[in-house]
């Protein structure tokens, strides 16, 4: 396909709007003391300020990516945007608790829109293997840089004006990348797609992926042992297990189920989940350490995580450039030790620790694994399959990132509250030594990531990778 606009351009906008959908899953975290405050809220209803965000996104990133595909991915990519804009400003507006959390899940609605016809309008702007593997570098510093940098951002308006512009600020920047992107952004999709649409599997799919979220997100909270909790899971089995069965008999599914018998996509979103279940608690229990434990203030503990972004974004650029030539598997899986290694490092911190010795090593080296695992698996998720089934890779790719990454906070979180008992009647004592414990899960979900890779791909599997890249190099 040829394009009137530079690729590049294209590319510059639709990272721009996924750029806020990540920003917005971290940036609320340390405003969260001063929304409590403002809106009298109870700390269980504090917590679907973010819950509410992440249960939407979740639940509709699989109807979104194909959605794309049979619709138009530029259109699904605009109206997402739409939504992800008004929601902004309602979030900013909110003057009450119900008026914020609903703001949140239509913002978590237009998130689930953007985020895989982005991906997807990526990797169709992009055939050649080099290119598409530098685009993906982007991508990717753009995907996980974004939630250390919303820590950031969020710190410094929350302190320096007050938490509704951590919201207002998305406002121009939608309406900026809406307006351009409607005019430079190409049109594509599924020319061959039936004009009937899946609604049965729709609903359960969807229905199914927010169950299980909401199971996952209220199990720390509620005990996983509770009927309430069992319960959501037995509902969400049921209505995945319905979506399967629907899948199979549907003369235009919502998902073709043949995509998985493709090596290199089955492979990359068992990895992705596997990592993201790692990466998301690491965010997190290292913002509690920063804040609770050496004390950091809000805008402080933010910049603590910048040079996680600047690992990010080297790493990534390394990655993108040598992973199609030196190959895709040695790259990310030397990314996964080197951050599983990183991760390691925090089951040491101490009580009276200090950023610079006890957090900076950690932060940096898993920060540099990270972006080499983040370039190959997305290259490795969304390459060798036709124009056609692009959102829905984009869509499975991105609900595995989201759903492994709420399993594992929910996982660790139990873990480390359970074992977060005062030492000799300290309780920042005891809090630390829970976070040993989360800082070594997270670790070993890494490492599950890894050994997933190896036993799942072979290099049979993604020699197109580096076919196309000894290809263009050779040109």
């Amino acid at each position: 396909m040829r394009h009137s606009t530079n690729p590049w351009v294209i590319l510059v906008l639709v990272c721009l709007a996924q750029f806020m959908v990540v920003l917005d899953a971290t940036v609320v975290n340390v405003a969260l003391p001063s929304i409590q405050s403002d809106l009298h809220m109870s700390e269980a209803n504090l917590q679907w300020v973010i819950n509410a965000y992440t249960l939407v996104f979740g639940g509709f990133l699989l109807l979104g990516g194909r959605a794309g595909d049979l619709a138009g991915r530029k259109r699904l990519f605009l109206g997402g945007l739409v939504v992800f804009t008004i929601a902004s400003l309602l979030d900013g507006l909110s003057t009450s608790q119900g008026m914020l959390i609903g703001s949140r899940a239509l913002q978590g609605l237009g998130a689930a829109f953007i985020s895989p016809a982005a991906l997807a309008i990526v990797s169709t702007t992009f055939k050649d293997g080099a290119e598409r593997a530098k685009a993906l570098g982007v991508w990717a510093a753009i995907a996980v840089g974004g939630s250390a940098v919303g820590l950031i951002l969020g710190g410094a308006l929350t302190q320096a004006l007050s938490w509704p512009w951590i919201f207002f600020i998305n406002v121009p920047v939608g309406v900026a990348t809406f307006l351009l992107s409607l005019r430079l952004v190409p049109e594509s999709k599924e020319d061959a797609a039936h004009r009937s649409f899946d609604v049965a599997g729709a609903v359960t799919a969807t229905g199914g992926l927010m169950a299980l979220v909401y199971a996952i997100v209220q199990a720390e909270q509620k005990g996983w042992g509770t009927a309430r909790t069992i319960g959501t899971f037995v509902a969400a089995a049921l209505l995945l297990g319905g979506f399967l069965a629907i899948e199979r008999r549907a003369v235009a599914p919502l998902v073709r189920l043949s995509v998985f018998r493709v090596r290199s996509l089955a492979t990359a979103n068992v990895v992705m989940f596997l990592v993201a279940s790692g990466l998301f608690a690491m965010f997190f229990f290292n913002s509690l350490y920063i804040q609770r434990v050496l004390g950091y203030g809000p805008l402080k503990a933010g910049l603590a995580f910048l040079p996680f972004t600047a690992g990010i974004m080297a790493s990534a650029g390394f990655a993108s450039n040598f992973a199609p030539r030196i190959g895709v598997r040695l790259v990310s899986s030397a990314g996964m030790v080197v951050a599983s290694l990183g991760l390691l490092l925090l089951i040491r911190i101490p009580v009276g620790g200090s950023y610079v010795a006890d957090v900076l090593p950690s932060i940096l080296l898993t920060s540099i694994g990270m972006g080499c695992v983040f370039v190959p698996l997305t290259l490795v998720a969304t390459t060798g399959l036709e124009d056609a089934d692009q959102g829905l890779a984009s869509g499975l790719f991105n609900t595995s990132q989201q759903v492994g990454g709420a399993l594992g906070l929910a996982i660790l979180s139990t873990i480390a509250a359970g074992r977060s008992a005062p030492v000799r009647g300290d309780a920042a004592a005891g809090l630390v030594h829970g976070f040993h414990y989360a800082f070594a899960g997270s670790s070993l979900f890494v490492l599950a990531g890894l050994v997933a890779l190896v036993a799942m791909l072979r290099a049979r599997h993604v020699e197109g990778i580096e076919a196309e890249a000894a290809t263009a190099t050779a040109v």
